[in-house]
């Protein structure tokens, strides 16, 4: 068992694990490490904790210190340097006529690395773009290619939910998101009204997914035959997969038609695999479209 910390360097980004050394550090604090890009400068979001030698990746690096007032001095120095260096990179990917959006510019603490991210929809030459800013700038130059969910990650926003987005307060890392999750949940397949604001499909239809699972697979299909406690036969007529409830028409004793709700556990009928929810041809051309973007967003790199 090793003893570690986890430090965190953008909102919402993956958490790194450091060794605290025989530094006091805590929640909440400020510190200077050496990552694989050089040296960074993080908060600690998980305080000291012991974690078996196979959760860590090797080598595991000690916190340099705490950080002071001159690196809190520092980093804001930085911020304010990254927002020149958007605006210089602007200006020169419209020089060099690329079709690319610039995200975000970030500078390591150390000044050894200005990294550019950018979207793209296809491969980009910008190895004159690059030598253009080195000449500006006088340090290492890195051009990284992110994926629109990322874009979205890193600006923000406000998702239909009115609540702010997922990815940017505290999802750390993207799970894989399928139109089979949507089906589960009987929500509309209009690729307009189960896309964020990213434009790929939302986050969030990934959060209830096992629970729709296991609800769905007590519940018979709309059209069902069934048979309830009481002795009728009938026709599932509508289900209520969160009340589990089933709404069934019957044919009573005088042949007269009745619509009755039951618990599913009043029910008894024969357990059939779900009937997938059909989308328009419009709408199916959209979503493999959608689905088609997604696997491509996977291939480009990630933010850290």
């Amino acid at each position: 068992m090793v003893t570690v910390i986890g430090v965190r360097f953008r909102t919402a980004g993956k958490i790194y694990y450091f060794s605290p050394s025989k530094l006091q550090v805590k929640k909440g604090d400020h510190v200077i490490v050496e990552t694989a890009r050089g040296v960074e400068y993080g908060s600690v979001v998980l305080s000291p904790k012991k974690v078996s030698d196979d959760e860590i990746m090797q080598p595991l690096k000690p916190v340099l210190r705490i950080a002071t007032e001159a690196d809190e001095k520092a980093q804001k120095k930085n911020h304010e340097k990254e927002k020149e260096a958007f605006k210089i990179c602007k200006e020169k990917i419209v020089k060099h006529g690329l079709a690319m959006k610039l995200v975000e510019t970030e500078y390591t603490f150390d000044n050894n690395k200005i990294l550019f991210y950018f979207t793209a929809d296809g491969r980009i030459d910008f190895r004159e773009l690059v030598k253009d800013l080195a000449s500006v700038f006088k340090t290492r130059i890195e051009l990284r290619q992110i994926g629109v969910r990322d874009e979205t990650k890193i600006l923000g926003g406000i998702g239909i939910c009115g609540r702010p987005l997922c990815c940017h307060t505290y999802l750390t890392e993207f799970a894989p998101v399928s139109i089979k999750m949507a089906k589960e949940q009987n929500l509309s397949l209009n690729p307009t009204k189960i896309s964020g604001v990213c434009g790929r499909l939302m986050c969030c239809l990934k959060n209830e997914e096992e629970a729709y699972e296991e609800l769905n697979s007590k519940l018979p299909n709309v059209g069902d035959r069934v048979e309830t406690v009481d002795g009728f036969r009938g026709e599932v007529q509508t289900v209520s997969v969160l009340k589990q409830m089933v709404r069934v028409l019957i044919t009573t004793e005088n042949d007269e038609k009745e619509v009755k709700d039951y618990p599913v556990e009043k029910l008894r009928f024969k357990p059939r695999r779900r009937k997938d929810k059909v989308a328009s041809a419009k709408e199916m051309k959209e979503l493999k479209e959608l689905e088609k973007l997604e696997k491509q967003d996977e291939k480009k790199s990630k933010l850290d």
